[in-house]
């Protein structure tokens, strides 16, 4: 059974013993995702797209993301080690790279595939965009190797691709007009 203190308790030990490698804490997200249901028990059944703080320190946080239904969110970086796990749904992530002498902007570099059970780490420099490519709901863990609601980040205009300060509130809005596609209850 998914227990969030003793996940917590565990992300902690691996980012202590495994800092910018990654490799304990991928260990810990892939093996809490691996029992979707256990997760969904836990943390209750997603029922809108939203973010929710389930721990947060300094040197960690854990965020249960719900997408929303073909919900997209342009290029961002979080300028710290992520790790994603899906125990729900799909994720489908582009990764963009700065253009040399480009100005800040981004060119598309790669893209991966989240299903449930997956996991993933983005490191530091990392810039994604997100997309769930269904037409329900998306839950995934986001661990995090910093205080990610403080951390000054920058997204990029999905038309242009121009770099801009990261806006919390853009981001939340996009959230809500994804809630808009859900079924009413």
């Amino acid at each position: 059974m998914f227990d969030l203190d003793q996940f917590t308790h565990d992300c902690r030990h691996a980012i202590g013993e495994d800092r910018g490698k990654q490799r304990a804490l991928r260990e810990v997200v892939a093996r809490a995702v691996s029992d979707p249901g256990s997760v969904i028990r836990s943390l209750g059944e997603p029922q809108r797209g939203a973010i929710h703080k389930l721990y947060h320190a300094p040197d960690l946080t854990i965020i249960n993301v719900i997408w929303g239904p073909k919900m997209t969110l342009f290029p961002h970086n979080h300028r710290m080690t992520a790790v994603i796990g899906i125990y729900t749904g799909c994720e489908d992530n582009i990764f963009w790279r700065k253009i040399e002498g480009g100005n800040g902007r981004v060119e598309a570099a790669g893209a991966k595939a989240l299903r449930e059970r997956d996991c993933a780490v983005l490191g530091p420099d990392v810039i994604h965009s997100v997309t769930n490519p269904i037409a329900r709901l998306t839950g995934a863990i986001h661990v995090y190797e910093g205080d990610f609601f403080a951390m000054e980040r920058s997204e990029w205009d999905p038309e242009s691709l121009t770099e801009h300060p990261y806006d919390v509130g853009k981001v939340m809005r996009t959230f809500e007009e994804s809630n808009a596609l859900l079924p009413i209850r």
